[in-house]
């Protein structure tokens, strides 16, 4: 018999150690257990950055959008607002009814407050300390363009102040006591109110609805202060809370990355929606109160009668807080919205939770 014919004979015993021996099993390939490595190298996991997400370098466009409707709605009712209290008989009787007599209407509990914001260099230092800790807040979490946006800010409101009192005319319609040149807008208040806003916009996340409190108090103060020094009408005040809270919407739109929170930092804030609310219902009442006040006040301004001060008066207040209110709650609403924007999926923050009964 050939060897190519051969039968092939098995040692049984090496077949049944052949079974015996255990086979290594096939390695399954899993699918990660954390959504972000789907589509991130464990690089940017590490990092904390989310590059596949489009959140992470600029805000939602829905986002920008509302910030500049909002900033050109403000800067609109700015100027209706200085036509209505300059270029009407109405409005100029109103302001100098508040002009000569507002100091006087204070409330005792309020006057000495407000009077300590009378002092222009408590109004000057108070501001600048404001933006020196919003400067080295921005260093320390290296917002390094964010700075350069803020400086741009403050310049703009600082230059409008400026710019704006020559060019503004304001016309001769009925006998005044206040000063009959134009003080449109009011300086202090811009600066007092701009650095709220730079330092509201420079705070991290956990800060926001503070500094947003913080930075309206301290408007409204200045606001009244400059009235009762008979340094302003209100017209002033409130065209000069407008524009700030105008173009504070605007370079808000123009939000880069290096201004918006950390991907994973960024959460829903219970703080941020409620102190917001708050100050938006606020503003939109009590602007539309002060509105029906002076409304109703209205018959006996062109004749400057006497039953129209206490009217004149409280609409002031009522409008100088509100006003501020709606600008702050804007800038605080619109920041958390353009720096920390929510995806579905989680990449770059976890959607609110559902409330637990």
């Amino acid at each position: 018999m050939t060897d190519e014919f051969k039968p092939i004979i098995r040692d049984p015993h090496k077949s049944a150690n052949m079974l015996e021996q255990p086979v290594a099993p096939v390695p399954v390939p899993q699918p990660p257990s954390d959504p972000i490595e789907q589509v991130l190298s464990p690089r940017e996991v590490s990092e904390g950055l989310a590059k596949a997400d489009p959140l992470t370098r600029h805000p939602r466009v829905s986002s920008i959008m509302l910030s500049v409707v909002f900033g050109l709605l403000l800067l609109a009712v700015a100027v209706g607002v200085w036509w209505l209290g300059v270029r009407t008989m109405e409005g100029q009787s109103y302001e100098d009814m508040v002009w000569s007599k507002f100091d006087a209407a204070l409330p005792g509990w309020l006057e000495p407050v407000v009077h300590v914001f009378t002092i222009s260099t408590v109004v000057i230092a108070t501001s600048a300390i404001m933006s020196i800790i919003a400067l080295a807040v921005l260093i320390v979490r290296k917002r390094w363009l964010l700075i350069a946006q803020l400086a741009v800010f403050g310049g703009i409101c600082f230059a409008t102040a400026e710019l704006l009192k020559p060019l503004l005319p304001r016309p001769y319609l009925i006998n005044l006591e206040s000063n009959p040149n134009n003080s449109a807008p009011s300086g202090h208040v811009i600066l007092a109110a701009a650095a709220g806003v730079i330092l509201l916009c420079a705070v991290p996340r956990v800060c926001r609805a503070l500094v947003a409190v913080i930075g309206w108090l301290y408007a409204v103060l200045v606001g009244l202060s400059v009235i009762a020094g008979q340094w302003h009408r209100p017209t002033d005040v409130i065209m000069a809370l407008l524009i700030v809270g105008g173009v504070a919407m605007i370079t808000l739109a123009a939000t880069f990355a290096n201004g918006m929170d950390e991907p994973g930092s960024r959460a829903s804030s219970p703080s941020v929606q409620i102190v917001g609310s708050v100050l938006l219902t606020f503003g939109v009442l009590g602007t539309l109160y002060g509105a029906y006040i002076i409304w109703q006040i209205q018959p006996g301004l062109a004749m400057s009668a006497e039953w129209t001060n206490s009217g004149a008066h409280l609409s002031t207040v009522i409008l100088t807080a509100s006003v501020a209110s709606l600008v702050f709650g804007l800038v605080l609403t619109m920041r958390q919205l353009t720096a920390s924007p929510l995806t579905k999926l989680g990449l770059v923050g976890a959607p609110p939770a559902p409330p637990k009964r």
